[in-house]
């Protein structure tokens, strides 16, 4: 496959990462009470700040276009003096500064108070729900559904499911240098730091797909190490959590069945785990359910069997900068692999 054709075949793939989700990111449009604090907050601060801008610019231009000349200072004239020609102004004058800056100085206590309470809101205690370790790597993000039961434990990347009206905990650790997790339509960001665990909660209230993404700078492929949160009724989570804890579905086809044996023989086993079979790898994302995800390489792509083939043949192309090295493979090879994997869901 050429670059001109993989270029064309990413280009012709995109329009539809852009309809999976409802909409871009929106940190003013809150669908959790976290982020509907931090909504509020910023309207108040746009609001307030606002008007002094506004007061302060019609004072300007009340002070341009009304003001009245004043004869200038008489050679040897103290400030005393001039406050003696005209003591009524001056001191009215004096007046409208006094209020002014009292305004000011309330308007900043106002502001400071409710962002203390905002934060205090943000952090304060809350019931425990579903508990999900998130590790930032580059340029992904590694899931895994904790549960007292090992056999419950579900492993997968790049898409977060959670049932709505739910305490989330999102426990958050990086392998290799700082990251930063942000979904602006459901809380704020919160930094992915190595050799510590930060701890983000998320309550959704609304059913839907949310764009989240690294927001602090990581390296060259940053601005591509996105993710999903995909918030639905608890009965379709819970279907969802019983088919990610599956093991992968066996090949259907003769040749999903050559794309299983072309797989397990490649290079592809040593990075990539698909539970049920003998690839083991860890250092990459599981692959066990990959074909059930809306997106590969943390949201550069729609998962298709095209964007698939892409990735694996040339992900540098795709994403340069990547772990996952180049593989030479033949046209019927790599057609069988990525429709082995899309079936994988």
């Amino acid at each position: 496959m050429t670059a001109g054709r993989r270029t064309r075949l990413v280009a012709l793939s995109l329009p539809s990462v852009l309809t999976g989700c409802e909409r871009w990111p929106d940190a003013l449009d809150p669908k959790a009470p976290e982020a509907h604090d931090i909504a509020w907050l910023i309207w108040t601060f746009t609001g307030l700040l606002g008007a002094i801008w506004l007061a302060v610019v019609i004072a300007m231009l009340i002070a341009i276009r009304g003001g009245r000349r004043v004869a200038p200072p008489a050679a040897g004239a103290t400030p005393l003096d001039a406050l003696a020609l005209h003591p009524a102004g001056e001191r009215s004058r004096t007046v409208i500064v006094g209020v002014l800056g009292g305004l000011t100085a309330l308007t900043v206590l106002v502001l400071t108070g409710l962002s203390y309470a905002t934060q205090r809101s943000l952090f304060a205690p809350r019931q425990e729900g579903l508990s999900i370790l998130v590790t930032g790597k580059q340029w992904w993000w590694e899931l895994q559904y904790e549960d007292a039961d090992p056999s419950r434990i579900v492993e997968t990347a790049n898409e977060i499911h959670v049932p709505v009206n739910v305490p989330v905990t999102l426990k958050l650790e990086a392998s290799d240098v700082i990251h930063s997790l942000w979904v602006p339509r459901l809380m704020g960001k919160e930094d992915l730091i190595p050799g510590r665990q930060n701890v983000k909660r998320v309550f959704v209230t609304q059913p839907g797909v949310y764009r989240g993404q690294c927001a602090e700078f990581c390296g060259q492929q940053h601005a591509h190490m996105g993710l999903l949160i995909v918030a639905e009724p608890m009965a379709d989570f819970e279907r969802w959590r019983d088919r990610q804890r599956a093991e992968a579905a066996s090949p259907s086809s003769d040749e999903q069945q050559a794309g299983h044996d072309a797989f397990l023989k490649r290079s592809c086993v040593m990075c990539h785990q698909i539970r049920g079979t003998d690839a083991g790898g860890r250092s990459g994302p599981d692959l066990t359910h990959v074909g059930s995800r809306m997106t590969l390489a943390a949201g550069t792509l729609p998962l298709t069997r095209g964007s698939l083939a892409a990735w694996i043949v040339d992900p540098h192309g795709v994403k340069p900068g990547v772990d996952m090295p180049l593989t030479k493979l033949e046209p019927d090879e790599l057609n069988a692999i990525a429709a082995y994997l899309e079936s994988l869901k």
